[in-house]
């Protein structure tokens, strides 16, 4: 599938995407996790979740009841190269960053012991690659 520049740009101009995409940057992580961490309604992180699925961005995969989301494996350059920038700026914004720290604490403390075993046994499968920095000018 190939991800048209104007459907990755609807995709980042959610304040909530943009810290799903942040989370999922990180590594691949459970649905109960990324709600968890956003303090949303389960129907909301899905609806997002759901947005970023029909533009490509990210995929899912069910195991048992959980269903567990990462980056999608893309060698689009369009992709790419948005992720990376996205992956720079986001270090520079709070919210980001403090959504990584709950994240961690969301990780440590999670209720559910096989939930994250089958984020661990996901994240084991090959991770997503972004390609060589790019250098702006």
């Amino acid at each position: 599938m190939s991800t048209e520049l104007s459907e990755i740009y609807r995709a980042f101009s959610d304040p909530t995407r943009l810290r799903i995409l942040n989370l999922l940057l990180q590594e691949q992580l459970c649905v109960c996790h990324i709600q968890e961490v956003l303090d949303l309604p389960q129907v909301n992180t899905s609806q997002h979740l759901a947005y970023l699925r029909k533009t490509g961005l990210v995929e899912c995969e069910r195991v048992q009841t959980w269903k567990v989301y990462r980056l999608r494996q893309s060698g689009a350059p369009n992709v790419q190269l948005n992720l990376k920038c996205l992956a720079e700026c986001i270090k520079l914004d709070p919210v980001f960053t403090s959504d990584l720290a709950r994240l961690h604490k969301a990780l440590k403390r999670s209720r559910s012991p096989i939930c994250v075993e089958t984020t661990k046994t996901v994240a084991s499968q090959k991770p997503i690659r972004l390609s060589p920095p790019i250098k702006l000018q």
